[in-house]
C-alpha cells in the first residue's frame, strides 16, 4: 500500500516528463518498475541480516504446508518463495509477465530491454524457479520421512 502511494506521488511529480510516445499505463509501469527495484534492493539488505530467522521460519512453514487443506494456497506460497530467491530484475520481469499480464512489448517499454532479451531472461528465471521449487519440495518430503 505504501509502495503504491509512493509510486503515485513520483508519477505526479514527473507528470511533465510524460511525452505520449507510449500508453500512459506503460509510462506509469516504468515508474513503478524503478520504484520496485529500489525497494527490493533495500529489502535485500534488510533480509540478509535476518537470514537465520528466515530459514527457521521457512522450515516451519514447509512442515505445516504439507498438511494444508488448501492446495492452491500452498502452490502460491511456494511460487512466492521461489520468486523471492531470484535476482530482483528477474523478479520484476516474471511479475510483469505472469502476474500483471504485460506483453513483451510493454515490458520492453517499461524496462528498456529488448524483447529477445526479456524472453531469454524470463526463460532462465522460469528454469531457476523450477530448480528452486524442486529443491524446496524435496526438502519437505525428507522432513516428513
Amino acid at each position: 500500500e505504501e509502495m503504491a502511494q509512493d509510486t503515485f506521488i513520483k508519477a505526479f511529480q514527473k507528470l511533465d516528463t510524460y511525452e505520449g510516445k507510449s500508453k500512459f499505463s506503460t509510462w506509469l509501469y516504468s515508474i513503478t518498475y524503478n520504484a520496485c527495484i529500489s525497494e527490493l534492493r533495500k529489502r535485500r539488505i534488510h533480509f540478509s541480516s535476518l537470514e537465520d530467522q528466515h530459514i527457521s521460519d521457512q522450515d516451519e512453514m514447509k512442515m505445516h504446508s504439507y498438511f494444508s487443506e488448501n492446495k492452491k494456497e500452498d502452490q502460491e506460497r511456494y511460487l512466492a518463495i521461489a520468486l523471492g530467491k531470484l535476482p530482483e530484475d528477474d523478479q520484476v520481469l516474471v511479475t510483469l509477465y505472469y502476474y500483471e499480464n504485460q506483453s513483451m512489448d510493454e515490458i520492453s517499454m517499461i524496462t528498456g530491454l529488448t524483447v529477445s532479451n526479456i524472453k531469454v531472461k524470463i526463460h532462465r528465471a522460469r528454469k531457476r524457479m523450477y530448480e528452486l521449487l524442486h529443491e524446496l519440495l524435496k526438502e519437505e518430503m525428507y522432513s516428513l520421512l
